[in-house]
């Protein structure tokens, strides 16, 4: 299996402008620009999509591993915060937090934390990220757990 996504730029780095577009069409010519990256211009940035691309994987690897200890969730819901810094090399993704919350009938908080570990584990687009990543993991009532 494949999945394209394409961008276009024109002109300069600051005053230039792009398009990002993905094969699904969900993403047609959006724009990006360096107000959208390093300031708050409408459109958005390829930071915002890996934060958005991790957050849908982390759910939909949580998911799997609520159904192989045979449970379904009530709701997932993944915030996934990426922090892009400024260091002497450059411009770095320096970690992202997971910040999970769940409900989810007949488990407890042991089983909920052995799915969402191995669920960070096991996520694509974990495996794939070359940064630290953390995690915060809401229990039932959206309790918030300690970070790992």
């Amino acid at each position: 299996m494949q999945r394209k996504g394409s961008a276009v730029w024109q002109g300069d780095l600051k005053t230039g402008k792009g398009t990002l577009s993905t094969d699904s069409g969900v993403l047609s010519q959006t724009q990006y620009s360096f107000p959208t990256r390093f300031e708050s211009g409408k459109g958005t940035n390829p930071e915002e999509l890996i934060a958005a691309a991790h957050a849908g994987c982390f759910t939909m690897a949580a998911s799997a591993q609520l159904s192989n200890a045979g449970l379904v969730s009530e709701k997932l819901e993944t915030t996934a915060t990426v922090t892009f810094e400024k260091l002497e090399a450059g411009w770095m993704v320096t970690g992202i937090l997971l910040d999970v919350k769940g409900r989810v009938p007949n488990t407890d908080q042991a089983a909920w934390e052995k799915v969402t570990q191995a669920a960070k584990a096991g996520c694509p687009i974990s495996c794939l990220l070359n940064t630290t990543i953390t995690m915060n993991a809401g229990w039932k009532d959206d309790v918030t757990m300690r970070s790992c």
